[in-house]
């Protein structure tokens, strides 16, 4: 007897998939927080170099570098790209893409 596997098509949010209640902000966080990630570990510094940069403390560097990106706000994630020198443009429409012509862009 074979046993057939069972799969399920994501939705593209694996916080969603999960059911959770803060699904979209998760993700959020999630993709932010890798690209602080990125930045940090291109530059290769040291976690003291990391909490001047952020400002943030030393315990605080080390659940960043662990990818514990709940502990931390969108905005703050925001604020450590800014702090990275990276400039933040924000692409906002409506959410199904409609009225198109109604769509705005923000640099931070």
């Amino acid at each position: 007897m074979t046993q057939e596997s069972i799969f399920e098509e994501s939705s593209g949010n694996v916080f969603a998939d999960l059911g959770l209640e803060d699904a979209e902000e998760l993700y959020a966080r999630g993709k932010i927080g890798i690209q602080v990630l990125r930045l940090l570990k291109q530059r290769n510094l040291k976690q003291r170099e990391i909490s001047e940069i952020l400002g943030i403390s030393q315990p605080e560097v080390c659940h960043l570098m662990k990818g514990e990106f709940q502990r931390f706000s969108e905005g703050k994630l925001l604020i450590f790209l800014k702090r990275l020198d990276m400039e933040i443009i924000l692409h906002l429409r409506h959410k199904h893409g409609e009225h198109q012509s109604n769509e705005t862009v923000i640099s931070l």
